[in-house]
C-alpha cells in the first residue's frame, strides 16, 4: 500500500493513479477519514495531559486538608472523554486500511501515458520470426500430431481450460522449467524455492492480489486458502513480518510452481489450445532490494528473463507497459513477448515488475540499514522467468517442419535424454 503521509502531501498523483489504472478508491473519503482520526488522536493526547496535570493536584490538595471531590469528578469526565476520543478514533482504523487497501500503486515517472495496451511501448526486438515454405500450423494441431496434449481428457478430468500432457509433452514441460531454474541459480544467482501452492489471506493481502481479484482467485473456502495465481505470492511473503539487516540485500529468489487462475470473465476469449488456460506452469523470480537498486535490479530481472528465451533461439520483443496496463501493485512493469508464427500472435511469457515499497508496506517488511537508525521498507521485485504453456507454444510453432515434426532447442537436449526433435507418432 501507499505511506498515508505521502498520500496526504500528494493527493492530486494519488487519485490520477487510480484513474489511469481504472480503480475505484475514494481517496478524498480516506483524507477526511484520516483528518478527523488525527484530530481525535491530538485531542486525546491534550486531555491526557490535561489528565496528568490534574492527577499530580490530588494528593497536593488531601495535604493541604482540602475536599477533592470536584477535583476527582472532572478527572472522572477526563477519563470518560478520553475512552470516547479512543473508541472514535478505533472505529476509523478500519475504513481507512480499507480505502489504503484499494488504492493501486503509483507509476513510476518514467511509465507512457496511456489508457489501455495502445499505449505500451515497444523497447527493443531480439531474433528474427522464422520464415516457412509452407503454412505453419497452430500449436493445437502440432499437439495433436505429435501426440503432446490431450484436450479432451482434460476437459473430462476438469472441465474446459486444463491441460493433460503426454509422453513427449510432458517430458518437454518438465526440461523447460527445469533449464530455467538451473540458469538462474547457477548463473543469475537465485536462490531455488519449492513454495506451497496454497496461500492465506494475509499472503494474498501482502502480494496485492486481495481484496482486488478475490474473484480471479480459486479459493478453498473451508479453510479460507487460496490457490496460488503465481509464485510471487508464497515467495514474497517468505519474510513477511521481519526485519532484515542491510547487508542480507539483494536477495535472490527463483521458485517453479504451478499457477491457478480463474479468469473470470474472459470466457470466450482463446477458449482454443494452450493460450488462455486455468493451470499453467512457471517459473518466478523475486528480488528483496534497498530502494536506491531496485531499478538497476529491475533492468537486471529483465535481461534474466531475456536470457531463458535467447537460449532457447525464440524470438521474442520487450514491452514498456503505459500507467493504464500496469498491474495493482506494479510501479514500473516490462513485459516480455513471443512471436507465435502458427496462431500469428506476440504472447506474453513475463512480466518483469518493480513494486518499490508498495507490496512491503502491505506485509510489513522492512531492513536495518548498516549506518544510521531506524528501518526502511525494502523494495520488492518480480518476473516470470518465464511462463508456460505459451512458452510451449511458441516452441512448437517456431521449430516446426513441414512433415509435422519439431525441432528442439539444442540447450534442452540434456534434459530429454538426448532427444532432438518431436516426431508425428
Amino acid at each position: 500500500m501507499l505511506d498515508l503521509d505521502f498520500i496526504r502531501k500528494n493527493p492530486e498523483r494519488v487519485k490520477a493513479a487510480v484513474s489511469s489504472k481504472h480503480q475505484s478508491a475514494d481517496v478524498a473519503a480516506l483524507l477526511s477519514f484520516d483528518e478527523r482520526y488525527r484530530q481525535l488522536r491530538a485531542e486525546r493526547d491534550r486531555r491526557r495531559h490535561e489528565q496528568t496535570e490534574k492527577s499530580k493536584l490530588v494528593p497536593q490538595a488531601k495535604k493541604r486538608g482540602e475536599d477533592v471531590s470536584a477535583l476527582l469528578a472532572e478527572m472522572n469526565v477526563l477519563k470518560d472523554r478520553i475512552q470516547a476520543l479512543e473508541d472514535e478514533a478505533k472505529a476509523l482504523e478500519g475504513p481507512i486500511r480499507d480505502i489504503l487497501l484499494q488504492i493501486p500503486n503509483v507509476p513510476a515517472a518514467d511509465v507512457p501515458p496511456g489508457s489501455d495496451s495502445t499505449g505500451n511501448v515497444e523497447v527493443r526486438r531480439w531474433g528474427d520470426p522464422p520464415k516457412f515454405s509452407f503454412k505453419p500450423k497452430p500449436h493445437w494441431d502440432l499437439c495433436q500430431g505429435l501426440g503432446l496434449v490431450d484436450f479432451e481428457r482434460a476437459t473430462k478430468i476438469s472441465g474446459s481450460g486444463f491441460i493433460v500432457y503426454l509422453g513427449d509433452g510432458a517430458r518437454l514441460e518438465r526440461a523447460l522449467f527445469q533449464f530455467m531454474l538451473d540458469l538462474h541459480t547457477t548463473e543469475h544467482g537465485y536462490t531455488e524455492v519449492f513454495p506451497p501452492f496454497l496461500v492465506n489471506r494475509a499472503s494474498m493481502t501482502g502480494t496485492g492480489q486481495l481484496p482486488k481479484l478475490e474473484n480471479e482467485m480459486y479459493c478453498a473456502t473451508a479453510d479460507d486458502l487460496f490457490l496460488i495465481p503465481t509464485a510471487e505470492v508464497p515467495v514474497t511473503n517468505l519474510h513477511r513480518d521481519e526485519i532484515l539487516q542491510e547487508e542480507a540485500l539483494p536477495i535472490f529468489y527463483a521458485a517453479y510452481s504451478a499457477c491457478f487462475r480463474r479468469e473470470a470473465g474472459a470466457a470466450g476469449r482463446d477458449t482454443r489450445g494452450l493460450i488462455r488456460v486455468h493451470q499453467f506452469d512457471k517459473v518466478e523470480m523475486v528480488k528483496f532490494t534497498r530502494p536506491e537498486t531496485s531499478y538497476a535490479e529491475l533492468e537486471s530481472l529483465v535481461g534474466n528473463a531475456e536470457a531463458v528465451l535467447q537460449r532457447l533461439g525464440l524470438p521474442y520483443r520487450v514491452i514498456h507497459l503505459c500507467a493504464g496496463d500496469l498491474s495493482f501493485s506494479a510501479a514500473k512493469c516490462y513485459d516480455i513477448e513471443l512471436w507465435a508464427p502458427g496462431v500469428e500472435r506476440w504472447l506474453e511469457v513475463s512480466s518483469c515488475s518493480n513494486f518499490e515499497d508498495f507490496q512491503a508496506r502491505r506485509m510489513n517488511l522492512r531492513y536495518r540499514p548498516s549506518e544510521g537508525k531506524g528501518t526502511r521498507f525494502v523494495h520488492t521485485l518480480n518476473g516470470s522467468g518465464v511462463a508456460l504453456a505459451r512458452l510451449f507454444i511458441a516452441l512448437l510453432e517456431c521449430f516446426q517442419r513441414e512433415d509435422g515434426s519439431v525441432a528442439l532447442p539444442e540447450v534442452l537436449w540434456p534434459y530429454l535424454r538426448g532427444q532432438k526433435e518431436l516426431r508425428p507418432k
